[in-house]
């Protein structure tokens, strides 16, 4: 992997790519240290010191404090409206025949994703001011609409900031933001486990369990995310004039993480509805507060609930992704056949067996994974702060990176790589 950074640094191409993307990421985290307007900082850190809780919301968006700046709600419109267009490409004949338009379809699909995305901004942009309006200097009506406007606008330059580094960058601008974030809030964890280690021998040993089951892991979501099913795929021969053609073998692959996090996101945001619902009441009705609390992943219920969840969205996400039936009828027209297996809806039939064989394996280990800072919460009563679903985030872009630049070194044939 450091062979691969290395050699891609060599390439003049390559490197610009890079210091752009580290640009590009700079100004993400300089903007999540720019308060909202009306909001004083030793009034967001008097808070956060007592209501701090190290949520995923606040990890992803780059730590407790961004969530009162400029960019409080970081990509997470734009990554629900993306979710949200794929959906509506399946649901909608018309939307999926545009998507199948080549580039422009494309185009015109991303324009409605950026429409889709400005409205879902608006609406928690306004459930985050008025959640936080009693922290305000000065909450009138007019600051309270200018807070709005700025996270709004914040949210939209960070779509444009992840277009431009999928466009001019490395790897998914999306993937990338939620990264750099992530990754900003490493330094508090460290701390946080520091503080654990001087309390005594009880705090060291459950530091080191913690640390050793993080790293297996890492090591199983590596190992989750490069797993896949290959289905052997032959070919008939053909008659090309007088010669006899084809007659070749392929596999046809099947990943065990399709739905990867999208899955996990879906749930989240699902528990996470009632309480970005109360940002916009002045005051919480006493069953919405109960109803907040079960939801948290630490309560039994929320945790259950939480593992339906992702079971549920690993399979609908899935059947939309992979169709059997259009599978089976390209293998058709193209001459190819599973071994064992007739042509047509027989195949159709067995790849599905196989897929939900997969997306339920996928799902247990995900799911699993995913419940890992719950776990060791309720084991060592400790709260990491990361872990889990974090970290299928990191070690996924980490993936992505090393394979974007893998490609664009193949692209260019770079002799020190394929040495």
């Amino acid at each position: 992997m450091f062979k691969i950074f290395v050699n891609s640094w060599k390439v003049k191409e390559i490197r610009n790519k890079i210091l752009y993307t580290l640009l590009i990421l700079a100004i993400v985290r300089l903007g999540a240290h720019i308060y909202l307007p009306g909001i004083s900082a030793t009034t967001i850190k008097a808070y956060t010191d007592l209501y701090s809780t190290g949520t995923l919301y606040n990890i992803i968006a780059g730590g407790a404090g961004s969530s009162y700046s400029i960019f409080a709600l970081g990509i997470g419109p734009y990554i629900t409206s993306s979710i949200i267009m794929q959906l509506l490409c399946v649901a909608i004949p018309s939307l999926e025949a545009l998507s199948k338009e080549g580039e422009e379809g494309r185009q015109k699909i991303n324009s409605y994703t950026r429409y889709v995305t400005v409205i879902l901004a608006a609406l928690q942009g306004t459930g985050i001011v008025l959640n936080y309006r009693t922290m305000m200097t000065n909450p009138s009506t007019f600051n309270v609409i200018a807070a709005i406007i700025t996270v709004v606008a914040g949210s939209i330059f960070i779509m444009w900031l992840a277009e431009q580094i999928t466009a001019k960058g490395i790897s998914n601008g999306a993937s990338m933001i939620i990264f750099v974030n992530i990754v900003s809030s490493l330094p508090q964890a460290i701390n946080a486990l520091v503080g654990y280690c001087q309390s005594g021998t009880t705090g060291i040993i459950k530091v080191v369990a913690i640390l050793i089951l993080l790293l297996v892991v890492i090591i199983f979501i590596v190992r989750i995310n490069d797993g896949e099913r290959r289905l052997p795929v032959q070919y008939s021969n053909k008659m090309a004039g007088r010669r006899m053609g084809g007659g070749s073998s392929s596999t046809f692959p099947i990943r065990v993480n399709t739905a990867g996090v999208l899955a996990i996101i879906f749930s989240i945001s699902l528990l996470q509805f009632p309480e970005t619902i109360s940002g916009f009441m002045a005051t919480k009705p006493a069953w919405l507060e109960t109803v907040i609390n079960v939801l948290k992943m630490t309560h039994p219920v929320g945790a259950i609930l939480y593992v339906v969840f992702i079971y549920f969205f690993s399979f609908f996400y899935t059947s939309i992704v992979i169709n059997p039936n259009e599978i089976a009828e390209n293998m058709k027209k193209n001459g190819g056949f599973i071994p064992g297996i007739r042509p047509g809806q027989p195949t159709a039939n067995y790849i599905s067996r196989v897929v939900d064989r997969i997306t339920l394996v996928g799902a247990v280990c995900f799911s699993a994974v995913a419940l890992v800072p719950i776990i060791m919460q309720w084991i060592f009563k400790i709260n990491v702060g990361f872990g889990g679903t974090t970290l299928i985030i990191v070690v996924g872009v980490c993936l992505d990176i090393v394979k974007a630049l893998e490609s664009q070194l193949l692209m260019r044939h770079y002799k020190g790589f394929l040495d």
